[in-house]
C-alpha cells in the first residue's frame, strides 16, 4: 500500500494493531477522521490518552475502574456474600447487562494455561483465596467458559478453599462448551445465573463421562 504521506502511513500503521482492523479498515478509518472537525479528532485522543493514563484496577475486584473501589464494590445494596468469578471484565459487563445477579464479582485477568505459559501465579487467584478466607462470604459462583482452561481453573480454585465451609456453584450449562460469556445473549446468560448448579456435581458429571 502505498502513501503519499508518511504521516497518514504512520498513522494507519497504529491503527492496524487494533484488533480486527487491517491495512484497509485503518485507512478507511483514518480519512474518516480527516474529515471530521479537529475538535473532534481532539476529543478522540484526548479519551484515549486519559483512559490509558488515568484508569484504575479495583483492589478488591480487579475490574477495570475509575477509582480504587469500583462502583459494584462499593454499592452498599449488593450482596457482598456472592462472589462471581469471572475471567475478564467484559464477562463483568455482560453479567450486569442481564440485570440478574446482584452479587459483587472476582476478575481472574483468564485462565490457566500451562500451553500459554499462564499458570495459577500469573492470575488474581491469591487475593480470591484470601478474601473467602476472610469468612465474608458465603458462595462462590464459577462463570469461567467452559473449556478445559475455564475447568482447570475452577477445579484449582475450588481446591485452595474446598475445606472452608462456603458453596460452590457454577453457571447453567445454557452456555454451550467452549462459548465466550461475552457472546452469550442476555436472557440465556442471565438464566444460566439464576439457575446455576452445584460445583461439586459439575466436575463429578463430567469426570464420569
Amino acid at each position: 500500500m502505498e502513501f503519499s504521506s508518511k504521516l497518514l502511513e504512520r498513522a494507519v500503521s497504529e491503527m492496524s494493531q487494533l484488533p480486527g482492523i487491517g491495512k484497509r479498515t485503518a485507512l478507511r478509518l483514518v480519512l474518516h477522521l480527516l474529515k471530521q472537525p479537529k475538535d473532534q479528532t481532539q476529543f478522540l485522543s484526548e479519551a484515549l490518552t486519559s483512559m490509558r493514563n488515568d484508569i484504575q484496577f479495583c483492589t478488591t475486584c480487579h475490574n477495570i475502574s475509575d477509582t480504587e473501589i469500583c462502583h459494584i464494590c462499593a454499592n452498599t445494596a449488593r450482596n457482598h456474600q456472592l462472589i462471581c468469578v469471572v475471567e475478564d471484565i467484559r464477562d463483568v459487563m455482560a453479567i450486569e447487562n442481564t440485570g440478574q445477579f446482584k452479587g459483587i464479582y472476582h476478575v481472574l485477568g483468564g485462565k490457566i494455561s500451562p500451553i500459554d505459559g499462564v499458570g495459577p501465579s500469573q492470575l488474581n487467584i491469591h487475593s480470591l483465596v484470601e478474601k473467602v478466607k476472610m469468612g465474608q462470604v458465603k458462595e462462590l459462583i464459577f462463570a469461567l467458559s467452559s473449556t478445559m482452561e475455564g475447568d482447570t481453573t475452577n477445579f484449582y480454585i475450588y481446591k485452595q478453599i474446598a475445606t472452608t465451609g462456603i458453596l460452590f456453584s457454577t453457571i447453567a450449562r445454557g452456555i454451550a462448551v467452549g462459548d465466550e460469556l461475552e457472546y452469550a445473549d442476555e436472557v440465556t446468560l442471565g438464566r444460566s445465573i439464576l439457575q446455576r448448579v452445584p460445583f461439586e456435581s459439575s466436575f463429578k458429571t463430567t469426570g464420569s463421562n
